[in-house]
């Protein structure tokens, strides 16, 4: 055996198998990786060189956004990378992950139920990914949020309408693609009425193939239609149509359903292999195999992976290959749609002209405008007296990672405690905003029961206090006033605020 550079002391080579460079290769390009840190490490830079496919970044490689535009230079350099990351606005982000984002995200747009102005908020984030040298954007979520306890999708949809869905996935791949971003739609074939989170398990949709056309397909159907360049795949198992299986391995879920029933011919890209549904079921070598075999054409890997698994993920590919498992005609495929990808890449960005200056300061007015149009009050608040703000803590998914939120900032007079429901004295609450407004903010207390007894023990001795529910709008406790933000990013927060302080209208922009 020839010798090779370790990836891991910064080398390039990403096989330890001699052999066709051309099939090392193919088998490669076919990974999306991701790396730890704000610059890119020798081992990523190296594996450009030898052709990986791309990378995902994550709010651990973000320190700003002229910081991103340097990263983003750099891995250029090395190759023709898909750069790619979740940005999706409201709970979801990455650009602004230590922040949180300036744009409200599905669940208010869905709320709102304007198309042009969904799609002018998803120019504007695709205005600020193509700043910073991204050119995918793992969005929209295109999934019907029928499961009022869904753990993972909830206000990343917007909302539990097929049509409703259909419509704004694609005003936001309008959006997205006009300004030389290709959207990803997830999560195919739907992971909205789902009660468990596929990055812990495999979650189940049980669902027969009719319910599926006319529910969760809608909306993938539309996308397709509109031109949406890539789409993403779901963990989820569909007895009917996956078996056992997650539909990212099964063939009658990628193949069958999405590329012969559907007519998609663009990029198919899995969602994160070294969650739990794969990585703790098949493992993320074989994952990628049997990924690759079902149909899907690039394979995104988390924050866990090391160089080492994947230089082991490539030689796997590269033995199934040799053994006969896994067609090289599959993997060259592949290769083409995401080279077609690439292509594309070069002529939209060429065309889309976004002016940086401007751009800016339309995102911030347009994240804010569509906040002031879904925020809703139930009740009257009155003026507020030396306010006492309960923010309820509510545990992140990992989805959704530890992105700031709440209403300090817009709040600057208010004294502002976090409490977790299972240690928090209601008493010592209630003793403390005596005299004073009584606010207390929650993020889908639905899905909590400790938020719900909590919020009941203080609106018990205090029904003038206001509830300002950051999540889904769906358990609607007697209060003063009952503010929905459908959200928590910061514009949903301002404009909830606005309400309180009876600040601007919502009325036109």
């Amino acid at each position: 055996m020839s010798a090779k550079r370790d990836p891991l002391a910064g080398g390039a080579d990403l096989s330890t198998r001699t052999g066709d460079p051309g099939l090392h290769r193919l088998a490669a390009g076919a990974l999306l990786i991701s790396f730890r840190g704000t610059t890119a490490p020798d081992w990523v830079l190296r594996g450009l060189e030898d052709g990986l496919g791309g990378v995902c970044l994550f709010g651990f490689n973000v320190a700003g956004g002229e910081q991103v535009a340097a990263l983003t230079a750099r891995l250029n350099e090395a190759g023709r990378p898909v750069v790619s990351l979740d940005e999706e606005g409201g709970d979801v982000t990455r650009l602004a992950y230590h922040t949180g984002s300036a744009y409200p995200g599905n669940a208010a747009l869905g709320a709102v139920d304007d198309v042009a102005l969904t799609e002018r908020v998803y120019h504007a984030m695709a205005a600020d990914l193509a700043r910073c040298g991204v050119n995918l954007d793992m969005g929209p979520v295109a999934d019907v949020n029928t499961a009022d306890d869904n753990p993972i999708i909830g206000t990343r949809s917007f909302g539990p309408s097929p049509d409703l869905v259909a419509r704004h996935t694609v005003a936001a791949v309008r959006g997205l693609q006009s300004a030389g971003i290709a959207a990803c739609v997830k999560h195919f074939p739907g992971h909205g009425a789902t009660h468990q989170d596929s990055h812990l398990e495999i979650p189940i949709v049980d669902a027969s193939l009719d319910l599926l056309r006319e529910r969760e397909l809608v909306p993938f159907l539309a996308a397709i239609e509109a031109g949406a360049k890539s789409i993403m795949t779901a963990h989820v198992a569909v007895p009917e149509l996956t078996g056992d299986l997650p539909a990212t391995l099964s063939a009658r879920a990628l193949t069958w359903l999405l590329r012969r029933e559907l007519g998609y011919d663009g990029v198919v890209l899995t969602d994160a292999l070294d969650m739990h549904a794969i990585s703790e079921n098949v493992g993320l070598a074989e994952g990628a195999v049997l990924a690759l075999a079902a149909g899907a054409d690039l394979l995104c890997l988390g924050p866990l992976p090391t160089a080492e698994d994947v230089r082991g993920m490539v030689d796997h590919i590269v033995d199934a290959v040799t053994e006969g498992r896994l067609p090289a005609e599959r993997l060259e495929e592949a290769a083409g749609r995401v080279e077609r990808l690439r292509d594309w890449f070069a002529g939209a960005h060429l065309s889309s002209g976004n002016g940086p200056a401007g751009e800016v300061a339309e995102g911030d007015v347009v994240g804010l405008h569509a906040a002031r149009r879904a925020v809703s009050l139930t009740g009257s608040a009155g003026p507020l007296a030396d306010p006492f703000v309960v923010e309820i803590d509510t545990p992140p998914t990992i989805a959704v990672g530890e992105v700031p939120w709440g209403v300090a900032p817009w709040l600057p007079e208010a004294e502002v405690v976090r409490v977790r429901p299972a240690e928090a004295d209601a008493g010592a609450l209630l003793g403390r905003a005596r005299e004073r407004s009584l606010i207390v903010v929650v993020k889908d207390a639905h899905r909590h029961p400790g938020s719900r007894r909590l919020i009941s023990e203080l609106l018990a001795a205090r029904p003038d206090a206001v509830v300002m529910e950051m999540g889904l709008p769906i358990w609607r406790p007697e209060a003063g006033a009952y503010i929905a933000t459908y959200g928590a990013a910061r514009p949903n927060a301002q404009a909830a605020v606005e309400l309180l302080s009876d600040g601007p209208s919502v009325a036109g922009l």
